[in-house]
């Protein structure tokens, strides 16, 4: 029953994701209708209509890159969380849980104490580069350190990953307490999560990494499926465990430390995206991938609308409208599972 009712369900998704995105592009300070919203796209798109100045300015050079920008990183992190899911076994996981926000937040933070924020190339600057490597870094580091004669077990994984990630944040937050006022105004937004001031150049620089990501994730789709039999089963149907399961973390990994290089720090999309859809259309990752793909888009479209219309005079950070709608349902997740042994 599941499974019938899981391509209709991508396709409603599909189109609900391209909707919010004609939609949310009109909402702001000036509204601006869907139809002509639509007129703007096709004209860039090569086809020939006028269309207002000012209205061309507001959705193609402000309005739809960071919309744009909001679906890749919601794709990414929800993707990232599907897998995170699975190779812990464990709906509770989610991107950041091996040590990726921290490494990300610790390279962050280490830019501006070294006064290279301002160093960019494009849309690629010092603090991004630096969040970048280092929350990649700090899974590999999870990773080695977890490593018992030639095997990773899960659990020590994961808790080597809030070890380290524990041990990073109190490093992060002595730096941060070394730095002025208005250094720690601009970290503490940049940890907060924004789409503010992103333009075309930062959905072209993380476009080919999500691609990348999601390629690989659907391409390792029937291990996924076997990997969730258990790490015995999955020996006998024929898969390398221990390579799949570095595969698949690198993956995530990618995908996440990608995201967070381009948006800063965004809570909980990963933990409530796949848990949900795998609720609705099953674990099977043939489906839930791309589910979590348009769910997750669809979800941080709509939380960048909220982050930059609920206060008037200023944007609230993205971080903070995702954290307020994921708290809750972490709280029933936690709550559902009580008892149980993850």
């Amino acid at each position: 029953m599941v499974a019938r009712r899981a391509w209709p369900i991508l396709l409603i998704l599909g189109v609900l994701l391209l909707c919010s995105v004609v939609i949310s592009a009109g909402i702001g300070a000036v509204w601006i209708h869907p139809a002509e919203v639509a007129r703007v796209v096709w004209k860039h798109l090569g086809g020939l209509v006028n269309v207002p100045a000012t209205s061309d300015v507001i959705i193609w050079d402000l309005r739809l890159p960071r919309i744009a920008l909001a679906l890749l990183v919601g794709a990414a992190l929800a993707v990232a969380g599907a897998l995170m899911q699975s190779l812990f076994h464990n709906p509770m996981a989610d991107p950041y849980v091996v040590g990726v926000s921290s490494g990300a937040a610790f390279g962050a933070v280490v830019s501006v104490a070294c006064g290279l924020q301002a160093v960019s190339w494009g849309a690629l600057n010092i603090t991004s580069l630096l969040a970048f490597g280092c929350g990649l870094a700090a899974t590999f580091l999870v990773y080695g350190l977890s490593r018992r004669a030639g095997r990773v077990p899960v659990g020590t994984l994961l808790l080597t990953g809030i070890a380290i990630g524990g041990l990073m944040q109190a490093v992060t937050s002595f730096l941060l307490l070394q730095q002025g006022h208005s250094e720690m105004r601009e970290v503490m937004a940049w940890l907060m999560g924004s789409m503010a001031n992103r333009g075309w150049s930062h959905v072209l620089t993380l476009l080919p990494y999500t691609v990348a990501g999601m390629g690989i994730a659907l391409f390792l789709q029937r291990e996924l499926n076997i990997l969730a039999l258990g790490d015995e089963t999955a020996h006998h149907l024929g898969v390398n465990v221990e390579r799949t399961r570095l595969l698949l973390l690198f993956t995530a990994t990618l995908l996440a430390a990608a995201a967070v290089a381009m948006s800063g720090i965004i809570a909980f999309v990963g933990l409530i995206i796949p848990h949900l859809m795998r609720l609705l259309i099953g674990p099977n990752h043939r489906r839930l991938l791309p589910a979590c793909l348009l769910a997750g888009g669809l979800l941080l479209v709509w939380a960048d609308v909220l982050a930059r219309t609920l206060i008037p005079s200023g944007e609230l950070p993205i971080g903070i409208v995702t954290s307020v709608l994921g708290c809750p349902f972490f709280l029933y997740l936690l709550h559902r599972r009580e008892g149980k042994t993850f």
